[in-house]
């Protein structure tokens, strides 16, 4: 293994845009190493104590977030309306803001033990950065189906809007093929899943930010991106944010984002998770 260790600067970007969205055991599960944390903090450049103290501040800062959303006296009441007894499987199946750490489905997850009395969940973050929805199709099986789940929130389709800086002429997916791989996705899914599936619109992002950002070979454009928030927004089930608006009001705020206008900030994972809990909170009809 190389001694090459990551410098400092290094250190800052692997902190912020790498290591919460890239799980060894995600993106390559055949990995020998992928058990073996200091296997894998090598491949990074940092040492194991390093690698364990990243993770554990990715966790202590959902958990804090989770806190947070705990003051608001509307979602404490609208957590004791949610339809589940503690004892549920959920499955977060996304791309980047699902894969974070620190975002919201681990956010989720500490306000749901937090709240309930002796909880008994078992959390699935079946979110893989960067992901289109062929290819979370193609994994659907192995990462959602697999652990037969009472819930499943599903939170794609960002990424299909992405137009490559050396092809920038069309989107990477055509509007067809996303809303054939939604169709399928629901299709596998509606039938195994007991509850109603649950569908995140795709936030908008900041495109003038990141289109600047040199970390990505791609844009997104909110021409693009919305329609397939459109797509999303008409499927069948609890649609949360149809509006697109749980971002900002009229457009997406900076606070929400980290400085690519593409990922989520704490804050920006905390919207989401407060417009999840009170659209689950809801009457069925």
């Amino acid at each position: 293994m190389s001694k090459k260790k990551a410098t400092e600067e290094e250190k800052g970007v692997l902190e912020q845009f790498m290591l919460p969205y890239y799980h060894i055991t995600k993106r390559i599960p055949l990995f020998p190493g992928k058990n073996n944390i200091q296997s894998e903090a090598g491949l990074f450049g940092i040492t194991e104590e390093e690698l364990k103290q990243y993770r554990k501040n990715y966790d202590d800062n959902a958990r804090e977030a989770a806190l947070e959303i705990l003051k608001d006296d509307e979602i404490v009441d609208c957590l004791d309306k949610l339809p589940m007894d503690g004892e549920e499987t959920m499955v977060a199946f996304g791309d980047s803001n699902t894969e974070d750490a620190q975002g919201w489905f681990t956010i989720l997850k500490h306000v749901l033990e937090i709240s309930t009395e002796n909880p008994n969940f078992k959390f699935i973050n079946a979110g893989v950065s960067y992901n289109t929805t062929s290819e979370a199709l193609r994994r659907i099986d192995r990462d959602v189906v697999i652990h037969e789940p009472d819930w499943v929130i599903i939170a794609l389709g960002t990424f299909d809007a992405q137009r490559l800086n050396i092809a920038p002429d069309r989107t990477l997916l055509p509007l067809s093929e996303t809303w054939e791989n939604i169709e399928t996705i629901q299709s596998i899914l509606e039938t195994r899943v007991e509850n109603p599936l649950v569908w995140i619109t795709p936030a908008s992002v900041i495109d003038e930010i990141l289109e600047e950002n040199l970390l990505y070979d791609f844009t997104i454009q909110m021409k693009d991106l919305s329609q397939v928030q459109e797509l999303i927004a008409g499927k069948n089930g609890a649609i949360i944010d149809p509006g697109v608006k749980r971002m900002g009001e009229n457009e997406p705020q900076a606070w929400n984002y980290l400085p690519d206008g593409l990922h989520h900030s704490l804050s920006g994972h905390m919207e989401t998770v407060k417009a999840l809990i009170k659209k689950l909170a809801e009457p069925k009809n």
